[in-house]
């Protein structure tokens, strides 16, 4: 149930067709593309039609802090890059593991949408103009917030402040369209091998989502992927290992990072993942066609380092959530000269 003290702004990307009483009104944003009654919200719990249009509850931010850009996880675009993170409530999946489920599950009634904070576009931006950062949209699902992201654009472009995303990539075309001309970098998660298993844990579609993955990167969009090894999902050799070869079809040059499972929401009674499976999995990734394959924690500095594609040599030595050093000249490698896929 929305709050009654919640901001709503008018959304785009829905169509209405019809006239008066038998109006429909479609909302065009996501696969799943509601039609939606008088009152009434998506699945998303954070778009609803009031008459014939489309408002949004996503227009600002119940989440702000700073991070570095090796926590979203992009470790190809910009190490050591500052970035001020914001999050609109809500989310287009319902994953039983979620970790963010106070802010995302508005739908379902397990976040409360609340009141968004009132910082505007404009102040966001000079707040991390002053500070040289980036903005990221994360936590929730960006997707849910293009009128967000398209503001804070418009502000971020005569400040030159690049905008990120960490989504899960369920988006439709033309959303899609109206939103990869102003983003810098989006880190996609791919959470399972096949659509039986995707459905089960998120309940929606595999396939927008690469299909996202391989839209945004024909855009000029730099596009990183992230899997977490869920159970029953993706911690098994073959899901893990069909992963791998699914992103290597689109192109062997994203980084894919493999990420813990960590008991939460409604999977709390899970084990957590182990880190055999892990390195495992790193080695599917390898063995599958991609050049870059990360885990974040749970293998130590190694799992986070970066190996020239030429000579093997580390060229980026990562903390935890941080760049220790870089050893690339012009994005190359400093030892041979092996160019390296990235935005350095």
């Amino acid at each position: 149930m929305v709050e009654s003290g919640t901001r709503w702004h008018p959304a785009v990307l829905y169509q209405t067709t019809g006239q008066g009483t038998a109006t429909t009104l479609r909302c065009d944003l996501c696969p799943f593309r509601c039609v939606l009654r008088e009152g009434q919200t998506g699945v998303c719990g954070v778009r609803r039609r009031v008459g014939n249009r489309l408002e949004t509850a996503t227009f600002g931010t119940s989440v702000r802090h700073w991070t570095a850009v090796e926590r979203k996880p992009f470790y190809h675009y910009r190490p050591g890059l500052k970035v001020l993170t914001l999050a609109a409530p809500g989310c287009t999946f319902r994953c039983d593991y979620c970790v963010n489920f106070r802010v995302s599950q508005v739908a379902s009634g397990d976040a409360d949408l609340g009141e968004l904070d009132p910082a505007t576009p404009r102040e966001l931006v000079a707040q991390a103009a002053e500070a040289g950062a980036a903005i990221g949209l994360s936590y929730t699902e960006p997707g849910l917030a293009p009128e967000f992201t398209l503001a804070l654009a418009e502000a971020a472009g005569r400040a030159g402040i690049d905008l990120l995303w960490k989504s899960n990539g369920f988006l439709t075309p033309a959303a899609l369209d109206l939103v990869a001309p102003v983003l810098a970098a989006v880190n996609v998660d791919v959470k399972a091998a096949d659509e039986e298993a995707h459905r089960r844990l998120t309940g929606a579609s595999l396939a927008p989502v690469l299909d996202a993955v391989e839209a945004l990167r024909a855009r000029g969009v730099w596009v990183e992927v992230t899997t977490p090894l869920i159970p029953g999902a993706s911690d098994q050799p073959s899901q893990y290992t069909e992963i791998a070869r699914s992103i290597a079809r689109i192109d062997p040059a994203i980084p894919w990072h493999l990420m813990r499972f960590t008991p939460s929401f409604r999977m709390q009674n899970e084990d957590p993942g182990a880190p055999a499976e892990l390195a495992a999995a790193r080695e599917a990734g390898h063995a599958a066609g991609l050049r870059y394959v990360y885990v974040e924690r749970a293998l130590g500095p190694e799992g986070r380092a970066t190996g020239c594609p030429g000579c093997g040599t580390t060229v980026v030595r990562r903390g935890i959530w941080e760049l220790e050093s870089l050893d690339l000249v012009d994005g190359r490698c400093a030892a041979c000269g092996t160019r390296l896929e990235g935005r350095w």
